[in-house]
């Protein structure tokens, strides 16, 4: 659910379950002297909230919303605005979802980019390379098969492997269980259009298309 729906958090607390104060909590919350109010929290740390009531709450990993509950319309004005300044928000969730699975960006710094990849039962990313970074690759869930030029070979968890910069690559899951590892990108760009795919399963084989 993103952000411009602007009617949907009341609704959620219309149709939620309710604790003895007419609250709807979610996720990781600790509500202290709250009332008739929808709280949601999807980030890694709890969320607190004290002493009001009728209002929505909603924490990712990317933002914060507070809103009166009976003015959730009007969290469309907050969508206009970051769609004036050209903020990020507007457009991507913190998680990326993809054909063959998701991607979160962890950190960001300059020369570097850190993601949470997961990639789907069977599922492949396309062969591809850079023009402008390098790829360091953590399994920290399932098992890898990685193609990088002429060379295939297995990833296992607390394995790790060297993408070079124009090196041809692939990443493909062939187990049972999602593949889950860590991407440290490097390099002076580091911007998502920075992609040649030379084939791909899902038919996006022209260069500039989105994918980690």
């Amino acid at each position: 659910m993103g952000w411009n729906d602007v009617g949907a958090w009341d609704a959620l607390w219309e149709i939620g379950a309710k604790d003895e104060a007419g609250n709807v909590l979610v996720g990781d919350v600790l509500a202290e002297d709250l009332r008739n109010s929808y709280v949601r929290s999807e980030r890694g740390g709890v969320t607190a909230v004290i002493g009001v009531e009728d209002v929505v709450v909603v924490a990712t990993d990317d933002a914060v919303l507070v809103v009166d509950r009976a003015r959730t319309q009007e969290v469309k004005t907050i969508v206009d605005r970051l769609q004036r300044e050209g903020r990020k928000e507007q457009e991507n969730h913190s998680v990326i979802y993809r054909p063959w699975g998701s991607y979160r960006t962890i950190d960001i710094g300059d020369r570097f980019l850190v993601k949470q990849i997961v990639v789907r039962p069977g599922a492949a990313l396309s062969l591809q390379y850079h023009y402008h970074r390098a790829e360091h690759w953590i399994v920290v869930q399932g098992t890898a098969r990685v193609t990088c030029g002429d060379d295939e070979y297995l990833l296992r968890e607390n394995e790790s492997t060297y993408i070079p910069i124009g090196k041809c690559h692939r990443l493909e899951n062939p187990g049972l269980v999602p593949l889950r590892l860590i991407e440290v990108q490097s390099g002076g760009y580091l911007g998502e259009d920075d992609i040649v795919r030379v084939e791909d399963l899902y038919g996006r084989v022209e260069s500039g298309a989105i994918e980690p």
